[in-house]
Protein backbone atom coordinates (compact mmCIF):
# COMPACT_ATOMS: atom_id res chain seq x y z
CA UNK A 1 0.00 0.00 0.00
CA UNK A 2 1.26 3.25 -1.27
CA UNK A 3 0.91 6.09 0.95
CA UNK A 4 0.44 9.76 -1.34
CA UNK A 5 1.30 13.02 0.61
CA UNK A 6 -0.44 15.89 -0.80
CA UNK A 7 1.74 19.39 -0.41
CA UNK A 8 1.11 21.12 2.28
CA UNK A 9 -0.91 24.72 1.48
CA UNK A 10 -0.03 26.19 5.04
CA UNK A 11 2.57 26.38 7.16
CA UNK A 12 3.18 27.47 10.75
CA UNK A 13 5.53 30.05 11.74
CA UNK A 14 8.45 28.17 11.83
CA UNK A 15 8.31 26.60 8.83
CA UNK A 16 7.39 29.75 6.90
CA UNK A 17 10.92 30.83 8.45
CA UNK A 18 12.62 27.94 7.83
CA UNK A 19 11.30 28.07 3.64
CA UNK A 20 12.58 31.86 3.70
CA UNK A 21 15.71 31.20 5.92
CA UNK A 22 15.03 33.72 8.16
CA UNK A 23 14.37 33.25 11.95
CA UNK A 24 11.41 32.84 13.71
CA UNK A 25 11.25 36.12 15.69
CA UNK A 26 11.56 37.96 11.77
CA UNK A 27 8.81 35.86 10.81
CA UNK A 28 6.40 37.35 13.26
CA UNK A 29 8.10 40.49 12.75
CA UNK A 30 6.92 40.41 9.00
CA UNK A 31 3.13 38.68 9.91
CA UNK A 32 2.42 41.31 12.28
CA UNK A 33 3.68 44.38 10.47
CA UNK A 34 1.29 42.45 7.04
CA UNK A 35 4.15 42.10 5.01
CA UNK A 36 3.40 38.38 4.93
CA UNK A 37 -0.22 37.39 4.70
CA UNK A 38 -1.77 34.96 7.57
CA UNK A 39 -4.85 33.70 8.23
CA UNK A 40 -6.25 32.06 11.18
CA UNK A 41 -7.50 28.46 11.72
CA UNK A 42 -9.25 28.43 14.78
CA UNK A 43 -6.95 29.66 17.57
CA UNK A 44 -3.57 28.74 15.17
CA UNK A 45 -1.84 31.32 13.32
CA UNK A 46 -0.74 29.68 9.53
CA UNK A 47 0.97 30.90 6.87
CA UNK A 48 0.12 30.63 3.04
CA UNK A 49 2.49 29.16 0.57
CA UNK A 50 1.75 31.33 -1.80
CA UNK A 51 2.03 34.06 0.77
CA UNK A 52 5.69 33.28 0.73
CA UNK A 53 5.93 33.35 -3.21
CA UNK A 54 4.39 36.76 -3.20
CA UNK A 55 6.68 38.10 -0.65
CA UNK A 56 9.57 37.01 -1.93
CA UNK A 57 8.11 38.57 -5.62
CA UNK A 58 7.80 41.72 -4.04
CA UNK A 59 10.96 42.19 -2.69
CA UNK A 60 12.20 41.64 -6.16
CA UNK A 61 10.03 44.12 -7.33
CA UNK A 62 11.33 46.91 -5.26
CA UNK A 63 14.78 46.35 -5.85
CA UNK A 64 14.62 47.65 -9.48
Amino acid sequence: MTTQSTPRIVLTIEEAAECLGVGRTLMYALVTAGEVESVRIGRLRRIPTDALDRYVSELRASRT
